[in-house]
């Protein structure tokens, strides 16, 4: 991730790299520990709630997308951070540009919206 980081100029928070890494290692256990416990994730217009939630979700994505993301801007808007990313994986239209919304508590997510 450091590595995607320098080459891009990038410089991500913590949980946020953290984030990335586990997802693109496509690490469930890993994706649901940089969450709180009470967090949301809200992808392709659901809601998950909470580690056991977000944990199922974070499983379905890979066996489905096996997606791979690439940070490619990051920005303050409306007390959120915002990551534009480039995500390929096993799908039609593959790559795509998407915007994730991540909301931070302490050192984890407290929310993370993803939008086309």
């Amino acid at each position: 991730m450091d590595r995607i980081q320098a080459q891009l100029g990038i410089q991500l928070v913590a949980p946020i790299a953290a984030y990335v890494q586990a997802a693109n290692a496509q690490e469930a256990d890993a994706i649901t520990a940089c969450f709180t416990s009470d967090a949301v994730v809200r992808d392709e217009g659901r809601d998950r709630r909470g580690a056991k939630e977000i944990r199922a979700w974070a499983e379905e994505v890979n066996k489905n997308y096996r997606p791979i993301f690439e940070p490619l801007s990051i920005a303050s808007q409306e007390g959120k951070i915002v990551v534009v990313g480039r995500v390929s994986g096993a799908f039609s239209g593959s790559p795509v540009q998407l915007r994730y919304l991540f909301s931070l508590k302490g050192h984890r997510i407290a929310a993370l919206e993803i939008t086309p």
